[in-house]
């Protein structure tokens, strides 16, 4: 065994998050390069009576990474362990990210990820851990696409995780939350790679919500992006392709005109509200407005640009209650007009599963996400919106994202979601003395 001085651990480290709503000082972080090296921080860790957090890619944009105790990396548990490309199989260690995956790792050998969100930061031990989810009608989160993984216990006891062994678990770590035990390696399920022929049309909202079904059911990938304070829609198809590439940039909308001219506009009416609308609907016109068609690798079209800071919160709704949440939320902004609302709202649809606190857990769900951006890192009011969005949603049995702000607690939790007692319980015999408790559960369990 490795030797093991805790003074490996830094002090005065200073965590972030990507958006920077949310810090922390840990105590000591660490960045372990063996599993006897973890091993040995979890030991010292309960003798310390500390609490013990894993961080990943940092993109949440909540404090559900944060920590005063110790915060580990696992930036150097990276290692590629296997690749079955006759399977379409990858096997890695839990820090690696899934841009390495996107970038390196699978294009050398013809494979790519089957479903992706909007951004690919996160590493593949994190990404798992709170349910994110690309969009899609006969597609599952990411999470779904798990084969095996390997746990760490918080005594250090390793286990292998399946559908065949310890299935149980295996569920619940699926969507683990950082509670059950530090996810070691994953073995993901992929595909042979392909390209992705994306088409983007503007339309109307009700146009959009009287022929739901029929648009989600259009594409193998679809969503749509709603601009408050308009009946703005975009709708986005995405389809595997087998023709050629075809990128067509402009750099002086894109980056010029749709994102740093967007972020003044909104730093301007951090003084003067009113002009949200007004800002809306003009870059709608300018930016959005119309169609356009796009061929590319799969990642590329998947992961989009999320400009700069900002606050999110983002809800799944059953899906049956898609079209009737978002009338209520169009009628609220015309009954609130103190509140100026940023676009987008970010409308996707994902399959449901068996994964024991996945928001997606046994119904089809519409994620439906709201932000309020922070120009030049300047806040801007929302809590507003966001309070009336949380009701709305609690109101029509939704579950919030684990990775995303909300204010639930455990007893809303047990009445949303029918496992969370079975997952608690099982938490608690696998982590008896709430070494990977960090603040945020503290606050939702208390």
């Amino acid at each position: 065994m490795t030797s093991f001085d805790i003074s490996q651990g830094k002090s005065g480290y200073r965590f972030y998050n990507w958006s920077k709503t949310y810090s922390a000082s840990p105590e000591l972080y660490f960045e372990p390069r063996s599993d006897n090296e973890l091993r040995n921080i979890l030991s010292r860790a309960k003798e310390n009576k500390k609490t013990v957090k894993i961080v990943g890619g940092g993109l949440s944009p909540s404090d559900i990474a944060c920590t005063n105790d110790f915060m580990i990396s696992l930036k150097h548990l990276n290692r590629v362990l296997d690749v079955d490309a006759k399977r379409c199989t990858v096997t890695v260690e839990a820090g690696v990210t899934i841009n390495e995956l996107n970038e390196n790792i699978l294009p050398s050998h013809g494979l790519s990820l089957i479903n992706l969100g909007s951004v690919s930061g996160q590493t593949v031990g994190g990404i798992i851990g709170t349910g994110t989810h690309g969009s899609g009608e006969k597609f599952g989160s990411f999470a779904t696409h798990v084969l095996e993984l390997v746990l760490m216990k918080a005594d250090g006891t390793i286990l292998r995780c399946s559908q065949q062994e310890n299935a149980e678990i295996f569920s619940a770590a699926c969507c683990h939350l950082g509670i059950l035990g530090i996810i070691l390696s994953v073995k993901l399920q992929c595909e042979a790679a392909f390209m992705l022929h994306e088409k983007k049309a503007s339309s109307k909202l009700e146009t959009v919500l009287i022929d739901l079904n029929e648009h989600v059911s259009s594409a193998q990938h679809f969503q749509f992006v709603w601009f408050p304070h308009t009946d703005n829609v975009v709708t986005i198809a995405r389809n595997r392709t087998r023709r050629l590439k075809l990128v067509k940039n402009n750099w002086f909308k894109d980056i010029i005109i749709g994102h740093h001219l967007l972020e003044f506009c909104l730093w301007i009416a951090t003084f003067f509200s009113s002009i949200v609308p007004l800002i809306t609907s003009v870059f709608f016109k300018f930016c959005y407005e119309g169609s356009s068609e796009c061929i590319d690798r799969s990642d590329k079209i998947f992961n989009i640009d999320c400009l700069f800071k900002q606050y999110v919160t983002e809800w799944a709704i059953p899906r049956r209650h898609t079209a009737i949440v978002l009338r209520e939320m169009k009628n609220w902004i015309e009954n609130n007009p103190d509140c100026k609302i940023h676009f987008p709202v970010e409308v996707r649809f994902v399959q449901k599963d068996n994964i024991m606190m996945a928001p997606s857990c046994e119904q089809d769900v519409t994620y439906i996400g709201i932000i309020s951006y922070r120009p030049y890192g300047k806040l801007v009011p929302h809590d507003k919106w966001f309070t009336f969005y949380e009701n709305l949603a609690l109101k029509y049995g939704g579950r919030p994202h684990w990775a995303k702000d909300h204010k639930v607690n455990s007893q809303t939790f047990q009445q949303i979601y029918p496992n969370f007692n079975k997952f608690m319980k099982l938490r608690s015999e696998l982590d008896p003395d709430n070494l990977f408790l960090n603040e945020y559960w503290k606050r939702i369990l208390k």
